[in-house]
């Protein structure tokens, strides 16, 4: 009996040589240089998770906070990673036995009047079962197990998603800020302006009452005041469009973004610089490549469940029991009832959907190499370009510096050459008007530095720590 259950045995795991092998996960080669072009080397990455810090800006570090804790985006990442999580549990439990416990009380009737009657037999047959019910799947080929390693990478990939969320809240929440700050800058600059040039327009007409000035020379500084009182309209709603937005990012309901105004500071100058020596494997470290990975972990993993449904499955099942006409007497000796299976399941036909299964699975794993190369590549190049954006925006604002110093200076001549009769009032108010146009670009100019430096972070995945000394490198 033994050699007749042994020998089909043997030949269908001897079968099973024949079926597509099990493959393990390999991490793509990305080939990435050593590290990026015109830097110095000696840096390590470090994981830093309050980079916006470096701003030395308390208003900024309160807004951020508030934006992590009460995001929308960031809670429906949560709730994502929560149910991740218990499909890690779902599927482990599916390496578990099963146990169910079941009480079947029943009765039934005989008839008499059948053309058969049964001699003797009861006309009412009472019939009482309880039995513990327990099955448990062998795996064998690891099926359930790697559909566990699959349940959990998708759990690791959705953290990873939650800190794309945190990694691009963030940046976000810092360029609104510092674009809120400019919209301010450029606001006072735009009334301290039209104050002057009040001022100016009352003496000018005074000049002109008294015949020493034309009317000329009034019109036109009528027309620059109403310039600027008509770009102060167009300033007070791009500030209160920027300061919606950043309201939303906060996670803050529509009724504080009617009542509640955002409170700005005066964020003074700074200088951050990118560390020396920033390898280039930096980037490996960004949630979006994590991402992928994990994305591709669980892929592996469900071509190797698609694999294992051409081999043989194992149950063991069994019940233990008793079964008596009487209540009193399920559970003792004479009742009691047992039953022990295991069943070999082998497919024999189906071997194309199965197949087809196992393709499928493989072409979502060769799609998604293809994505894990495609993120890296583009990966390398939001760093490459955050770098020259950060290189750039630092170049802009020094010659903006030095043209606002040379216009402010430029102004003073020209005034002292029209009150001296030299220069012509359109000389002066040229002068002025530039004077303005470059002090509204330096504030950009700034803007665009700080919001190059938090495109860098972002770019990175996060901050970064200096060798040598273990902290942030700023300067």
């Amino acid at each position: 009996m033994q050699k007749i259950i042994i020998i089909p045995l043997f030949l269908v795991l001897s079968a099973c040589a024949s079926f597509p092998q099990f493959t393990s996960f390999q991490k793509p080669d990305t080939e990435l240089p050593q590290t990026w072009p015109g830097l110095p080397e000696k840096a390590v990455v470090a994981d830093n998770t309050e980079w916006w810090k470096l701003y030395g800006d308390e208003s900024l570090n309160v807004l951020v906070e508030e934006a992590l804790a009460h995001n929308h985006d960031i809670a429906l990442a949560a709730a994502r990673i929560e149910e991740a999580r218990t499909n890690i549990t779902i599927a482990d439990a599916e390496t578990d036995p099963t146990a169910t416990a079941t009480l079947l009380p029943s009765g039934s009737r005989n008839s008499r009047a059948t053309a058969t009657p049964i001699p003797g037999s009861k006309s009412f047959i009472r019939n009482n079962v309880a039995r513990v019910n327990v099955s448990y799947e062998l795996d064998l080929w690891g099926k359930l197990s790697r559909a566990t390693d699959a349940a959990r990478a998708d759990m690791l990939a959705a953290e990873s998603a939650r800190d794309i969320v945190r990694n691009s809240l963030t940046a976000d929440v810092v360029q609104g800020y510092y674009n809120l700050l400019a919209l301010d800058a450029q606001l006072a600059i735009a009334r301290r302006t039209e104050e002057t040039r009040k001022d100016t327009l009352k003496l000018q007409q005074l000049r002109l009452n008294a015949g020493v000035s034309s009317e000329f020379e009034v019109r036109q500084l009528e027309a620059d005041l109403a310039a600027v009182q008509a770009q102060i309209p167009v300033l007070q709603r791009s500030r209160t469009q920027q300061e919606n937005a950043l309201t939303v990012l906060l996670g803050r309901p529509p009724k504080m973004m009617v009542e509640d105004r955002l409170q700005t500071a005066n964020a003074g100058g700074f200088e951050i610089k990118v560390p020396a020596g920033l390898p280039s494997d930096l980037l490996l470290r960004r949630p979006d490549l994590r991402q992928a990975e994990q994305n591709l972990v669980a892929a592996n993993a469900r071509v190797n469940v698609a694999r294992a449904a051409f081999y043989p499955s194992i149950t063991l099942t069994g019940f233990l029991g008793g079964e008596s006409e009487s209540l009193l007497d399920l559970f003792i000796g004479p009742a009691r009832i047992f039953r022990f299976a295991a069943e070999l399941t082998q497919p024999l036909f189906g071997r194309k959907r199965i197949g087809a299964s196992v393709d499928a699975a493989k072409a979502r794993e060769d799609q998604l190499i293809a994505e894990y190369r495609q993120v890296v590549a583009n990966a390398f190049r939001e760093v490459q370009d955050a770098l020259i954006a950060q290189k750039s925006a630092q170049e802009i604002l020094a010659a903006e510096d030095v043209r606002v110093a040379a216009l402010q200076k430029s102004l003073k001549l020209a005034k002292l050459r029209y009150e001296n009769g030299v220069a012509s009032q359109l000389e002066m108010l040229d002068a002025e008007r530039n004077l303005l146009q470059a002090t509204y670009d330096q504030v950009d100019a700034k803007r665009l530095q700080r919001a190059a430096m938090a495109d860098l972070f972002k770019a990175m995945g996060g901050g970064w720590k200096n060798e040598k000394e273990g902290e942030l490198v700023s300067q």
